[in-house]
């Protein structure tokens, strides 16, 4: 995805700089760079922010050109200077992360998103609902040989988050030797859509859009710190596209996109 955005880039840049070529042309091409926006995005957004780029696409705003994965992988990628306009982020530390090295414009920082962490399973495991509570010995569900599918807590969010809230309840000491850590957090998903594991860690706005997997527990909200998106322009790149459509974020047309996704939206 990086290497395709930066060669349609640099080859918009050459063809202008081409000699012969007429000025309409020139023209066009200076257009349609300044209205495409490239767009780092967590990927537990995959769905919502497609639907709202095709939106925003035809309201005649611009073309959205998306890169969905791991908040960190992303946050990464643009500290190495990936070509990206806009980051959005599953949680605020690998925001604050690029903000340290001046990597976004702190002053279009805003949060946009919350979201709930859940307990799913395959939609025909014999798995009954789980409370989700302090002491739980979450290693007798998994069975003999079973693991637990998350986003790898060493960086990616949801299984950031998953861990913490975890630790608090006393559960982690049970499940940290039965993991099966992830990318990120679709990749969590999937393996319990293929019932590769017994049970996955994921977010609510990812169990929502799976018709493969079921919801057996939802992790209390006050066991994790708020699950929070923030979203920022990047340094150095098209401030003047990326603008217009963060705040096309908060308008009452994605709100209702993010809503019917399940994200809280702030």
């Amino acid at each position: 995805m990086i290497s395709t955005i930066f060669m349609r880039r640099l080859i918009a840049v050459l063809m202008i700089t081409c000699v012969g070529v007429g000025a309409d042309v020139f023209i066009g091409q200076t257009v349609a760079a300044q209205t495409e926006v490239v767009v780092f995005a967590a990927a537990s957004t995959t769905n919502a922010l497609t639907e709202i780029g095709e939106l925003y696409a035809a309201r005649g705003l611009g073309h959205i050109e998306t890169s969905f994965a791991s908040s960190s992988t992303l946050a990464k990628q643009i500290a190495s200077g990936a070509p990206a306009d806009v980051y959005l982020s599953a949680n605020k530390k690998w925001m604050d992360f690029l903000a340290e090295k001046n990597a976004v414009d702190v002053a279009t920082r805003f949060d946009l998103l919350g979201n709930r962490i859940v307990l799913i399973a395959p939609l025909d495991s014999p798995m009954g609902a789980i409370d989700i509570k302090p002491g739980l010995n979450l290693a007798d569900r998994l069975g003999k040989d079973g693991r637990l599918s998350m986003g790898d807590p060493e960086h990616v969010p949801a299984g950031m988050y998953g861990k913490k809230a975890m630790e608090n309840l006393g559960i982690w000491e049970y499940v940290k030797d039965r993991l099966a850590p992830m990318k990120d957090v679709r990749a969590a998903l999937v393996l319990v859509e293929r019932a590769e594991t017994p049970l996955g860690q994921v977010y609510a706005t990812d169990a929502a859009i799976s018709k493969k997997v079921r919801v057996v527990g939802t992790f209390p909200t006050d066991s994790h710190p708020p699950i929070v998106y923030p979203v920022a322009a990047v340094t150095g790149g098209h401030a003047d596209a990326a603008k217009p459509f963060m705040g096309f974020l908060k308008s009452p047309e994605a709100r209702a996109v993010f809503e019917k996704y399940g994200f809280d939206v702030r």
